[in-house]
């Protein structure tokens, strides 16, 4: 969609600068001025256009990283949490299968 608008918009300063020509009430010199004059601020717009893009995709790209590296926290420490759940679990069965025989369930 954007590349859509740059290409509208060049193409309308392309017609502009052709029908500026041809109804322009000034020398042919005053009109090549004007033309250079138009076409420099065209390149200058361009080259604002492509720094903002630049500097919108650093942005993007250093928010896309920290999100990446929470998501990649969060999981290790679920993960650290689950295996220590898991070793608790583990303790507490050979805990219960070596109680000795006499001993009440209710004390573990």
């Amino acid at each position: 969609m954007r590349e859509h608008g740059y290409s509208m918009f060049l193409l309308g300063l392309g017609v502009g600068i052709g029908v500026g020509m041809l109804c322009a009430p000034k020398t042919g010199t005053e009109t090549r001025d004007m033309i250079k004059a138009k076409a420099d601020e065209g390149k200058e717009y361009l080259r604002h256009q492509r720094e903002r893009l630049r500097q919108q995709g650093e942005r993007l790209r250093s928010s896309a990283s920290e999100w990446y590296e929470k998501g990649r926290d969060i999981i290790d420490r679920q993960r650290s949490n689950l295996n220590e759940a898991v070793e608790a679990g583990k303790q507490a069965y050979e805990e219960k299968v070596h109680a000795s025989p006499g001993a009440p369930s209710w004390q573990g």
